[in-house]
């Protein structure tokens, strides 16, 4: 089975920095994009930022462009996220999950499987 171990959440000030990582037993992560979800309670999981398998291309939702930072160490088997200038509107559980279908666009949920627990990520006014 694929697991995958998010990390780095936690309580932060409106204006403050967070770095998430994700590390995963698969030994073939440098073959896969891989994508961080979030989801906030009583909304549905949406698309922060997703990189290709070599890491040479990344993608944002247009809410995250400028603050965050998607990034991958294939050595390491490990994804993750920078995230600065934090916003309230932030908060949520953040998810990364490898992108293992390819019958729709690298934004949708249901392109991705195998995800991990989640780590919280809580931005205080």
């Amino acid at each position: 089975q694929v697991q995958l171990v998010e990390s780095g959440g936690g309580l932060v000030q409106t204006g403050g920095s967070l770095r998430l990582s994700c590390v995963t037993s698969e030994h073939a992560f440098s073959s896969y994009s891989m994508g961080w979800f979030r989801q906030a309670p009583g909304k549905e999981r949406e698309f922060v930022a997703g990189i290709t398998s070599s890491g040479g291309s990344t993608y944002y939702r247009d809410s995250v462009k400028g603050r965050f930072t998607i990034s991958r160490d294939n050595a390491k088997n490990t994804l993750y996220l920078q995230m600065n200038s934090l916003k309230p509107e932030d908060t949520a559980v953040y998810y990364c999950a490898p992108r293992v279908y390819y019958n729709g666009r690298y934004d949708q949920e249901g392109e991705y499987d195998y995800w991990g627990q989640g780590t919280q990520v809580t931005v205080s006014e």
